[in-house]
């Protein structure tokens, strides 16, 4: 399995907050390591997660490279000219003093990735509302476009900080093989706590929704998005599993994923909108 993993590799971490010692068995590269390791032992699966998850292993005090692989990930911004939102490349995102600002950036809380968009900013073409969001690449800098078949996986570790009505936290989206801008799915958090997925009905639109599970804002949860043999979308939320059949009009097209704050409401403010924090991130391929 190649295992892209967002978060560097961890060996053994042992770290102690208000006098209890959390400590991380050693971990291979294929699981969730450092700020994960610590989100995943601080906030258990279940609903009842805790309100502020602490990054043991995370620095606060660099850039989300610092912290975070970003070799295998690009970021937009909901800044620039109009239908042509800012996009900064791999190679400005990596290192302690690699690249963040006000809507990407780490909180120096928790050295958590943060990601903030407001309901003014900056679109695609395509969409109406902005997003401070990875879209995933290959390590050699170009776009990654994977096939339906096979296993893809995207993992993360999260928790949503503030959201006006509705954010996407994650995608996998069309690549190659047509016309189609759609996602294949969306992964939603509503402010009423709800989580909810969007699987489109085909490649030219509509779509159709599944309430997958409820958190309260400010707590932490996580989620996998995979697919498996090509036809089957498979959704873990907090541990719980659910399937959906991926339409055969889909089969022509390449795919790849994207994680962030796609906020999913506009209005002229941009102190209103949604941050998403993240603790852990992982997209695996085989």
């Amino acid at each position: 399995m190649r295992m892209r993993t967002l978060l560097t590799s961890l060996a053994t971490a042992t770290a102690v907050t208000g006098g209890l010692a959390l400590v991380a068995p050693a971990a291979p590269a294929s699981s969730l390591p450092t700020a994960a390791t610590a989100a995943v032992a601080a906030a258990p699966s279940g609903q009842g997660s805790t309100n502020v998850v602490s990054s043991l292993m995370a620095d606060p005090s660099v850039a989300p490279g610092g912290n975070f692989d970003l070799s295998v990930w690009q970021l937009q911004e909901p800044v620039g000219s109009p239908g042509s939102p800012t996009t900064i490349p791999s190679s400005r995102l990596q290192g302690a003093n690699g690249f963040q600002d006000s809507y990407f950036y780490t909180d120096t809380r928790d050295g958590a990735m943060t990601f903030w968009a407001p309901e003014k900013g900056v679109t695609t073409p395509n969409s109406n509302y902005a997003r401070s969001e990875l879209r995933e690449m290959n390590r050699n800098g170009t776009a990654a476009n994977w096939s339906l078949s096979g296993a893809h996986q995207l993992k993360a570790t999260l928790r949503v900080v503030s959201v006006t009505s509705n954010v996407c936290v994650g995608q996998i989206h069309l690549g190659t093989g047509g016309s189609s801008t759609k996602p294949l799915l969306e992964l939603y958090y509503r402010s009423s706590g709800d989580i909810v997925l969007g699987t489109e009905n085909s490649p030219s639109g509509g779509q159709t929704l599944h309430t997958v599970g409820h958190v309260s804002v400010g707590k932490t949860w996580n989620y996998t998005i995979a697919v498996s043999g090509g036809h089957t979308i498979d959704l873990t939320v907090n541990g719980s599993t659910t399937h959906y059949a991926i339409p055969s009009s889909f089969d022509a097209y390449k795919q790849y994923f994207k994680a962030g704050s796609y906020n999913q409401s506009s209005s002229d403010s941009t102190t209103k909108g949604a941050r998403v924090a993240f603790y852990g991130l992982t997209v695996s391929h085989s």
